[in-house]
């Protein structure tokens, strides 16, 4: 069963540590972006370029200073991965809509085959809310290649940070407003991050990927220097047997400009597919999923979540980041507690 929700009451975010910094966010709509600065200093900017398919939060940096999201495609930085075009900071979206593939929409689709695929089109800025729980919200339209709309996305991205940590709740409520839509099982999805080379996971293996379409996308080893990610997750595995398991949160560690740093993805009870499942691969890409299922094991039935004209859904996940330690199992069930109790 999944949870039909036309509304929630939005509560504070939070961190770990009690002393709170000040957060203010600078709009720019000739650029198309809102800069996210923490007592002064770029945390993040949302982005929304009509060239590109997608809004998105990028770059994202840690506390310390260091950037975490991947560079490529916006900003190629040497030695990085230049595979998946469509993973930019992070985003949102499905890889199945009513057929059409939001997730692997990016430059590299011909212009033959853009039909088979959908973007998101922001349409509208709510309101850029400075403080100490700093507030984006955001109207988005999700679209066919043809300019139809099959969702209208409300979104509230609730900035708050201290002085080691820096969170990001996520609350996307979307409806269908020109007939009935469904989100098909898919593994492509849906709150995610592409992560800077320091965090991917040490590989010497070259692998190549499919999208459900049958695409194949090349992942090549590179060198391993300097990279020290390590996955870790609420059902207790590690590293790549992270993927495809029902989790109540998971953890990227590693280690950049000398400064241990974890960020990780958090899911809540009150979405539906909760627990999500996760698509977290060592090459870099961090996502959460709630609306895949069969897509991650086979053994498991397909679970395909329709909305009728009118009726919305509503997921909330927060990304929460923190420079100078690692965090613990112990300190990530803290922050899930809180998280749960909200939105």
């Amino acid at each position: 069963m999944y949870l039909l929700i036309p509304s929630f009451i939005l509560s504070a975010g939070g961190s770990m540590n009690a002393q709170s910094s000040k957060i203010k966010l600078v709009r720019d709509d000739a650029k198309h972006k809102v800069d996210v600065l923490v007592d002064g200093k770029l945390f993040t900017s949302y982005q929304y370029p009509a060239n590109i398919e997608k809004p998105f939060l990028y770059p994202v940096n840690a506390p310390n200073g260091s950037v975490i999201t991947r560079g490529y495609p916006i900003e190629p930085r040497k030695g990085e991965r230049i595979d998946h075009p469509h993973h930019i900071g992070i985003w949102f979206n499905h890889g199945n809509v009513n057929g059409l593939d939001f997730w692997n929409n990016s430059s590299a689709i011909p212009a033959n085959r853009k039909d088979e695929y959908g973007h998101i089109v922001v349409k509208n800025i709510i309101q850029a809310k400075s403080g100490k729980n700093a507030i984006l919200e955001v109207v988005s339209d999700w679209d066919d290649n043809k300019g139809n709309t099959l969702l209208v996305e409300n979104t509230k991205y609730i900035f708050s940070a201290s002085k080691d940590s820096r969170t990001i709740d996520h609350i996307s409520t979307l409806t269908a407003v020109n007939g009935p839509v469904t989100f098909n099982d898919n593994k492509e999805g849906m709150f995610a991050i592409r992560v800077d080379r320091a965090f991917e996971m040490p590989s010497n293996e070259s692998l190549i990927f499919t999208d459900e379409k049958g695409n194949p996308t090349a992942v090549k080893a590179t060198d391993n220097t300097g990279v020290t990610g390590m996955y870790s997750s609420s059902n207790g595995s590690t590293g790549d047997k992270v993927w495809g398991t029902r989790n109540e949160w998971v953890i990227l560690s590693g280690t950049k400009d000398n400064v241990p740093i974890s960020f990780a993805i958090f899911d809540n009870p009150k979405n539906p597919g909760f627990p999500a499942y996760s698509h977290a691969r060592g090459y870099g890409l961090f996502s959460v999923n709630n609306l895949g299922q069969n897509s991650y094991d086979p053994k498991q039935a397909k679970v395909n979540y329709p909305l009728q004209k009118g009726e919305s859904m509503t997921l909330r996940h927060r990304f929460y980041v923190q420079s100078g330690s690692e965090l613990t199992a112990d300190g990530a069930v803290k922050i899930f507690q809180e998280f749960s109790k909200l939105y």
